[in-house]
């Protein structure tokens, strides 16, 4: 399999990210439809009682309300957005492009999920090879994203790309990653709102 051009991962801003996430943003950045679809998703996925990491989080993480976790870890930029967000129990401040490393055991999660944010990761065969080792046997990593982005700090390819190729391109992410299997799409288009793509592997 050939590497990924270079240029894939370049930005805009290729500044400290710390510097661009340090105000907070305490905003959606999908529609309510969209958000609806995403909770219905996480319902038919997810087990209830499990343990959950939100990777790239803020104030709000879209799990249902009767999903019940065990408890919820989450990761993310900013320190105050998590700490507003009522089903997160426990927070990591880390970049994930100056370090892929996350600090969980291996086989620790029954699920990961990763909303609207995979866009912005210049490392993300890495990422998606680690978090591949903190899911247990069969547990999902669930990659959610829709046509909305900060441009400044989305990589170089997928400001180039169709909805259609982003979503292409993240499945070559788990492919490219390994020790997935079971790598599934789920896209909803309507007019009107804003589209929401699903890209779902599960740990082999």
């Amino acid at each position: 399999m050939r590497p990924y051009p270079r240029e894939y991962f370049q930005r805009y801003d290729e500044s400290d990210d710390s510097l661009f996430y340090q105000t907070p943003r305490k905003v959606v950045h999908i529609d309510d439809r969209a958000i609806l679809l995403l909770k219905a998703y996480y319902a038919t996925v997810l087990p209830r009682g499990a343990v959950l990491l939100d990777l790239m989080s803020s104030w709000r993480s879209h799990y249902p309300d009767d999903l019940q976790p065990q408890r919820v870890y989450a990761h993310g930029m900013n320190a105050e957005e998590m700490a507003d967000n009522p089903q997160i129990d426990e927070y990591i401040v880390q970049n994930l492009n100056r370090n892929q490393s996350l600090p969980y055991a291996s086989d620790f999660f029954d699920g990961v999920t990763c909303a609207v944010s995979v866009q912005y990761l210049i490392k993300p065969v890495e990422v998606f090879r680690e978090v591949n080792r903190v899911l247990k046997p069969g547990g999902r990593f669930i990659v959610s994203f829709s046509n909305r982005c900060f441009p400044t700090k989305a990589i170089a390819a997928w400001l180039s790309m169709t909805d259609m190729q982003h979503v292409a391109l993240v499945v070559d992410y788990f492919q490219r990653a390994g020790g997935y299997t079971d790598i599934t799409t789920d896209l909803h288009t309507t007019g009107g709102h804003d589209p929401l793509f699903i890209v779902t592997g599960r740990k082999a």
